[in-house]
């Protein structure tokens, strides 16, 4: 069982939006509003400046790379998991799920979140941006994923929140379960055909033991 991080597992919107902002304003350009830049959360880098700013794809490099430099200081400090999430994942784990992250976060940054948090362990993979030449919905990151667990797509299930993450999990022709605690709006995701739409994180397991179960 793979997870997305950010809205599935975690809320780091506020580092997020400190270091977009940041960025565009080193740049000499407008900040954008904390909506707007909570609709990018999960996109790639050179896709969230594309996103707010239009096509300026001459800016997108200094962008990503004035990001990165602001988030190196203060994303961790501004990330924290979503509630119920660290019992969540330790059920998962106690009954038996193989269990990863794979997000376009950077692994370092998702990987920090984790130990302080006491949530890396029962992590076997960690698949970040840094990982991979392409970003979501490229299924890479999840190909990785699998192949570093070394099992198939169809004995894996992608949980996320977002448009992008249903997208992945098609491409790679992996089973979705879409979660309600991101910016996407229920219609939308289940346009990807997920096995399952469910409030959050929480509720993956009873899910999975009761289609076990034949429920």
């Amino acid at each position: 069982m793979l997870f997305d991080f950010d809205y599935t597992l975690a809320d780091s919107s506020v580092g997020i939006i400190e270091s977009v902002n940041w960025a565009l304003a080193s740049l000499g350009m407008a900040r954008q509003s904390d909506e707007a830049i909570r609709g990018t959360i999960g996109l790639s880098l050179g896709d969230t400046f594309a996103s707010l700013v239009g096509d300026a794809a001459a800016g997108a490099n200094d962008f990503t790379r004035l990001f990165i430099q602001r988030a190196d200081e203060v994303m961790a400090e501004h990330t924290v998991l979503l509630p119920g999430r660290r019992e969540a994942v330790g059920a998962l784990s106690r009954a038996g799920y193989r269990l990863g992250v794979v997000s376009t976060k950077f692994r370092r940054r998702i990987e920090t979140v984790l130990v302080r948090d006491g949530l890396r362990e029962p992590f076997e993979v960690v698949v970040g941006g840094e990982d991979v030449p392409k970003h979501k919905p490229h299924p890479a990151c999840l190909l990785a994923a699998i192949r570093s667990l070394g099992v198939e797509a169809g004995e894996t299930v992608y949980v996320g929140d977002s448009s992008v993450d249903g997208e992945a999990a098609s491409r790679a022709g992996m089973p979705f379960i879409a979660v309600l605690t991101g910016r996407t709006d229920e219609s939308r995701l289940r346009a990807w055909g997920p096995v399952a739409v469910l409030p959050g994180v929480v509720d993956v397991l009873e899910w999975m033991e009761g289609r076990r179960d034949g429920g």
